[in-house]
């Protein structure tokens, strides 16, 4: 990442963030309706949720989806204006696919 690799950067930080979001709870609609203010939990860290933990085929799962998907809007990407944009996405799938096949020498 310090050689400023735009693409691999990029699909890096996605594929994380997705996968940020597969750890979390969903949060059930009772739980959104507030109780009373003098019962609120009080001090740092008392309304952090608990965070799924996810297995190896779960992340394997969730990274191989941000590839169909990048692969996907690559495709719906037909126009002459738009061949930078399908490119980088292809570019993105890529580095994800290599990461999925082993580590590399780079």
């Amino acid at each position: 990442m310090r050689a400023r690799d735009k693409v691999r950067v990029n699909a890096l930080r996605t594929t994380l963030a997705a996968l940020d979001n597969a750890e979390a709870v969903a949060v059930d609609e009772a739980d959104l309706r507030g109780g009373a203010l003098e019962c609120s939990p009080v001090g740092a860290g008392t309304t952090e949720a608990v965070r799924r933990e996810l297995s190896e085929p779960d992340v394997v799962g969730v990274v191989r989806a941000e590839v169909a998907e990048r692969l996907e809007a690559a495709a719906q990407l037909t126009a002459p204006a738009h061949a930078d944009r399908a490119a980088r996405l292809r570019a993105e799938a890529a580095v994800l696919l290599s990461l999925l096949d082993g580590p590399s020498t780079a």
